[in-house]
C-alpha cells in the first residue's frame, strides 16, 4: 500500500512524495530528490523533527534526545524514522530551498469564467494531466496574468479531488487580473499557475471546528467544505460552524454551496452577515458580533479564518477580549491594492507560528 505525504516548508511551498507503507517517510523524499535535513538517519540527532498535522503513523525507534515522549505526544516526528499508515501532512523544519524543492508550474487553460457579481469572478481552469497537480484544501496558486508581467495570488475554491480548478477573483480598481478578466479572458486561453503554497489548509477535524469568512476569503473554506463532504471526515464527529461576513449584499455570493455543504456534512451549520446598515440580510454588522460562547467552546476549537487584514486584527483582539484562546488558530490576510497586494499565510498552535508571504492580488 502507498499513501501520499504532504511535505509542508516555512516558505510556504508544499511538496507531495508518495510512500510505500514499508518505508520511511526521509527515504521516500530522498528517492524523489527532496533533501530532508537530518545527520544520522538512526533517530539519534533530531535534526530531521517535523510536526505531523495530520494522519497516522508508526514513529518508529529513537531516542529520548531526539524526539521526547512530550513532543511525540504534541504530533512531533522523525521523518527518518516514522512510516505511514495513512495520508500525512508534515510541517518540516527549512525552506524550499534548502531542501532543493521548487514550487511547479502548469499550464492551464480557461474553462469557464462567470460573474457572480459586479465585483467578483468565479474563474475555472483546466489542467492536461490534472493528477499531476496535488494541493490541499485550502492552499492558494500564483497564477500568471496573460499579456502581462504580473503574477497574482489565489486561493482555490474546489477541493483537490475535483477535476476542475475553481477560484474566486473579486475585482481591483486598475488591476492586472481585473483588466484580463473583464476585457480579454476567452474560454481556452491559456494561464500559468506556480505552487501549491501556504500553510494556511484544513487539519484533522479533532474537536469543534470555526469558520470565519470575509468576502472572497470563502473561498479556500469551500475546498476545506467540500474536501469534508467528500471523504470519511464528511461525517465529523464535531460540530463545524462557518460565519461568513461581507460589506454589502451584493457580495454575498456561493451561498448556494453552503447551503448543499449543510446538507451532506453532518453537525455543519452557517451563518452569514452584511455590514451595509441598509442590508436586507437577517443578521447585520460584523463577523465578530456573531461569534457565540457555544462556538467558541471554552477555548476547545480549531478556528479558520481567511479575510483582510482589518477583519484578521479584529477577530485577534476579539479573542483577547474574550479571554479565550482558540486550541488551533490558523489564519490567512489578503489586502487588495491597485497594482498589487500581500497574502500573508499564518499558523498558531501549541506556541508554534509560522509565515508565508506573496506577492500578487488575491482574493
Amino acid at each position: 500500500m502507498t499513501y501520499q505525504v504532504a511535505l509542508s516548508f516555512e516558505d510556504g511551498v508544499t511538496s507531495f512524495v508518495t510512500v510505500n507503507g514499508y518505508e520511511t517517510v526521509a527515504d521516500a523524499a530522498y528517492k524523489s530528490r527532496i533533501n530532508i535535513p537530518f545527520d544520522c538517519r538512526d533517530g539519534a540527532c533530531g535534526t530531521c523533527k517535523a510536526f505531523c498535522e495530520s494522519g497516522t503513523y508508526d514513529g518508529g525507534d529513537y531516542i529520548d534526545e531526539a524526539l521526547t515522549e512530550d513532543e511525540a505526544e504534541k504530533g512531533f516526528c522523525l521523518p527518518c524514522q516514522m512510516t505511514p499508515q495513512s495520508d500525512l501532512v508534515l510541517q518540516i523544519s527549512g525552506t524550499s530551498e534548502m531542501a532543493k524543492v521548487t514550487a511547479k508550474t502548469y499550464k492551464a487553460a480557461v474553462q469557464d469564467l462567470r460573474w457572480l457579481s459586479d465585483n467578483t469572478a468565479a474563474l475555472s481552469l483546466r489542467i492536461e494531466d490534472r493528477g499531476t497537480l496535488q494541493y490541499l484544501p485550502g492552499q492558494y496558486m500564483n497564477l500568471a496574468v496573460p499579456g502581462t508581467d504580473a503574477v497574482r495570488s489565489y486561493s482555490f475554491s474546489s477541493g483537490p479531488a475535483l477535476e476542475e480548478l475553481a477560484f474566486l477573483i473579486r475585482t481591483a480598481p486598475d488591476g492586472a487580473m481585473t483588466g484580463y478578466l473583464k476585457d480579454g479572458a476567452a474560454v481556452g486561453d491559456e494561464l500559468e499557475l506556480t505552487g501549491p503554497m501556504g500553510s494556511f489548509f484544513l487539519r484533522d477535524v479533532k474537536r469543534p471546528v470555526l469558520m470565519l469568512a470575509g468576502g472572497t476569503g470563502i473561498a479556500p473554506l469551500l475546498s476545506m467544505l467540500e474536501t469534508i463532504a467528500t471523504t470519511p471526515q464528511g461525517h465529523p464527529l464535531h460540530p463545524i460552524h462557518l460565519v461568513y461576513g461581507v460589506t454589502f449584499d451584493k457580495d454575498l455570493v456561493e451561498l448556494d454551496k453552503l447551503e448543499h455543504y449543510a446538507g451532506v456534512i453532518d453537525q455543519f451549520t452557517f451563518d452569514y452577515c452584511v455590514a451595509d446598515k441598509d442590508s436586507t440580510a437577517e443578521k447585520k454588522g460584523y463577523v465578530t458580533q456573531h461569534i457565540t460562547g457555544t462556538m467558541l467552546n471554552d477555548g476547545d476549537v480549531d478556528v479558520y479564518l481567511c479575510g483582510p487584514p482589518a477583519m484578521v486584527d479584529a477577530v485577534r483582539g476579539y479573542w483577547a477580549e474574550q479571554g479565550i484562546t482558540p486550541e488551533n488558530f490558523y489564519y490567512e490576510r489578503f489586502a487588495v491594492g491597485s497594482t498589487s497586494s500581500v497574502k500573508e499565510t499564518v499558523e498558531e498552535h501549541e506556541g508554534q507560528r509560522t509565515y508565508a508571504e506573496v506577492s500578487g492580488d488575491n482574493h
